[in-house]
């Protein structure tokens, strides 16, 4: 295997969105912001995150090869015995991002960490993906703990803020991955996923991805609500909720693949914008 190979063993696209998510989790609760303290933090996090996707990779390398989207991941590729050392690589990566989190932040951080990288590499990739149509809504919590591990990195006991926005983004990756599975669905058949598209259809589908997204927008409004965020932050997640509703509709009226990438790129959107509006507010109250 090339070294290019085992970077995109890696999945660092997936790491950095993780990484900016503890951020988030961490500038919402902090008094003062240490950007050494945010380097330290998104290392370890992406050390985590990195971890369940090579031992993804190695898991999942049958229904890889049987995929047009997957086909050509290194592990798919080799017709070959999987090297015993991509194992011991994603053990590696674990014990290196709670190692670091430890003695960096507290034990607290690394549950977290620990745990989300759970989620992904063993609830959702082992006991759901290949069994139900729940796989990405029980697996989706794994990137709700890399927002309850940038809180706790600051102080553990100002859980309520980080737990309220890790809500928002359990909500959130239904949307999001929901929309790639119309995309995708041809790929799902094939391989034997049940994901919701080629179980229901695009409609149905999409009919739920809409209901999804009500409970989506309506829990950003918790921080407001409790009283932990102030109005900028209510302004720009109502803003960002009703377009994200509006993509969402017109996908429910005309489901299909073209929408569906649509919409796909929208929740990505409204994330970020969630994330800035997070950001601006803190800012200002500070």
């Amino acid at each position: 295997m090339t070294a290019r190979s085992y970077v995109e063993l890696l999945k660092l696209r997936i790491g950095v969105m993780v990484a900016l998510m503890a951020v988030m989790g961490y500038v919402a609760v902090a008094d003062h912001v240490y950007p050494g303290q945010l380097a330290l933090l998104s290392l370890a996090m992406l050390l985590g995150s990195s971890s369940s996707s090579v031992f993804n990779h190695f898991y999942d390398r049958d229904i890889d090869r049987l995929m047009k989207r997957t086909c050509r991941r290194p592990l798919a590729l080799s017709q070959l015995p999987v090297p015993g050392h991509i194992l011991w690589l994603a053990f590696f990566l674990l014990v290196a991002g709670c190692g670091l989190a430890t003695y960096c932040f507290n034990p607290v951080v690394a549950m977290h960490l620990f745990l989300g990288s759970f989620c992904y590499g063993i609830v959702y990739t082992v006991w759901l993906k290949r069994k139900t149509w729940m796989n990405i809504v029980i697996g989706g919590a794994a990137g709700s703990f890399a927002v309850l591990a940038g809180g706790a990195a600051v102080d553990p006991g100002r859980w309520l803020l980080p737990f309220l926005l890790s809500i928002t983004l359990f909500l959130w990756t239904p949307s999001h991955f929901w929309s790639l599975a119309i995309l995708l669905k041809d790929d799902y058949a094939l391989a034997g996923i049940p994901m919701l598209p080629v179980l229901v259809g695009d409609k149905r589908t999409a009919q739920i991805i809409f209901l999804n997204s009500l409970l989506l927008v309506a829990s950003s409004w918790l921080p407001l609500l409790f009283g932990r965020l102030g109005w900028i932050y209510g302004l720009g997640a109502t803003l960002l909720g009703l377009h994200f509703l509006w993509s969402n509709w017109l996908l429910m009226g005309r489901p299909g693949p073209e929408l569906a990438r649509k919409n796909f790129f929208e929740s990505m959107i409204y994330l970020v914008g969630l994330f800035i509006s997070v950001l601006v507010d803190v800012g200002v109250g500070s």
